[in-house]
């Protein structure tokens, strides 16, 4: 099959879209893949390459942050780019292929965007300093299956920035509250849960992340479901942060 791509370059203050004509290409090799072919053709004709992020391509380290036909990740649902296959194309088809859009996300060159924001927000209380002495044993502190079931769910968050790409606001509270409420949903994190909370998205704010106002477009382009009602989670939290 063939594409035509419209890819984003940028190796300074400024970029622009330019048209790569790919053929040859296998509908079953991933969209990465196809940027790696795209990359050899670009060597051997004494061009620079794409540059763009990647490393797993199993969709566990949320390192393939691009905007695909203005979607984040791509068409699919619950999908990571790197797990995207050229199938849910047709041939012929012109594809374009952006960096992520944020004012928290600047673009370094071409298709990889400064994503260490998230780290940032992590940082700042998405871990628990409670000294707990040795591991205890797997039995020893009950967690409910309410409980475990809604921290896992959390937890799956590969911290991708999607949900800051999809957002009109670029927002990452979605990210803030899967980082935050798969701990307060455990016993072990109970000490910390309110000034966890606080100061997660403090520090969300001050990096420059837009405000959530429940355009729910951040769920949607989640690779990993993330529900919306994480947020809410969150946004209790914080309201008993502030009361106590």
């Amino acid at each position: 099959m063939k594409l035509t791509l419209r890819i984003w370059r940028q190796s300074g203050p400024t970029g622009a879209l330019v048209t790569y004509p790919v053929d040859d290409l296998s509908p079953d090799m991933s969209f990465l893949e196809m940027l790696d072919v795209l990359n050899e053709s670009l060597v051997l004709r004494g061009e620079e390459p794409v540059a763009f992020d990647h490393d797993c391509r199993e969709g566990i380290c949320g390192a393939c942050s691009l905007m695909i036909n203005g979607a984040a990740h791509g068409p699919e649902k619950a999908t990571t780019a790197c797990q995207l296959h050229l199938r849910h194309f047709s041939d012929g088809d012109t594809v374009t292929v952006e960096p992520w859009r944020a004012k928290a996300f600047p673009v370094l060159r071409d298709l990889v965007v400064d994503r260490s924001a998230l780290d940032r927000i992590v940082e700042s209380g998405g871990y628990i300093s409670v000294p707990t002495g040795s591991a205890p044993d797997a039995h020893a502190t009950p967690v409910p299956k309410e409980s475990a079931d809604a921290a896992f769910t959390s937890a799956a968050c590969i911290g991708c920035g999607a949900c800051v790409a999809a957002c009109p606001n670029g927002s990452a509270m979605l990210f803030t509250a899967a980082k935050a409420t798969h701990l307060g949903a455990l016993p072990q994190g109970q000490p910390e849960r309110w000034s966890r909370a606080a100061d997660m998205v403090a520090t969300h704010d001050d990096l420059g992340f837009g405000g959530c106002t429940n355009a729910g477009e951040c769920v949607p382009a989640c690779p990993k479901g993330i529900p919306l009602t994480t947020i809410a989670q969150l946004n209790r939290d914080l309201l008993r942060s502030h009361l106590r």
